[in-house]
């Protein structure tokens, strides 16, 4: 199977944006699953230009050789339930991280993420929760300082106040090599009140 790239990007971290029938937003899917659907005949429509091209296997009567164009954003002819709620993205330190965009969200140090830890405002042994809404990045002197008290009680106020991301959100802030078609996309798909310019 051979492989070309429509824009020169990394073919192991290209993700295709994958959608139902209808349009609902589901989630990333890998290029290779991605050609299951479009071998299995199981895609509804895409958008975008095709950013990628596989090359399979020739034809043993024709001698053609396959050839699948992949698209950014493609639709499967599947449905999900109606009334279906938006999934909750998991909480991970990744996931928390990227939300805070790598900034200590006390000292509003920029770090790597190995040197970033999840901070509990209300911590864990005064019955706080391990939830979006009750953890933010925080760089260890920063984490240790705090301790097990409230922010307000170590006098470190918060630079930003803890929220759930939705799962858009959560979908841009977990693909680092997202391709314009596909961010397009998802910045249109927002809450109202997160959508840029």
């Amino acid at each position: 199977m051979l492989l070309d790239l429509k824009s020169g990007q990394d073919v192991h971290a290209t993700r295709v944006l994958s959608l139902d029938a209808n349009g609902r937003i589901l989630d990333w899917m890998s290029w290779q699953d991605a050609v299951c659907l479009y071998a299995r005949d199981a895609v509804a429509w895409t958008l975008g230009d095709a950013c990628m091209t596989i090359h399979g296997g020739h034809n043993r009567i024709s001698g053609k050789q396959s050839l699948i164009e992949l698209h950014p954003i493609v639709a499967g002819k599947g449905r999900a339930r109606p009334g279906l709620l938006e999934p909750a993205p998991a909480l991970t330190n990744a996931a928390l991280f990227a939300r805070d965009r790598n900034l200590c969200m006390y000292c509003g140090s920029h770090h790597h993420r190995q040197a970033l830890t999840r901070d509990h405002v209300l911590p864990l042994s005064r019955g706080g929760r391990d939830t979006w809404v009750n953890v933010v990045s925080a760089c260890v002197p920063c984490n240790v300082r705090k301790g097990s008290r409230t922010p307000q009680q170590a006098g470190m106020p918060l630079l930003a106040v803890p929220y759930r991301p939705s799962w858009v959100e959560h979908l841009i802030l977990s693909n680092r090599n997202i391709l314009a078609d596909q961010m397009q996309f998802l910045v249109s798909h927002l809450p109202r009140n997160k959508r840029t310019g």
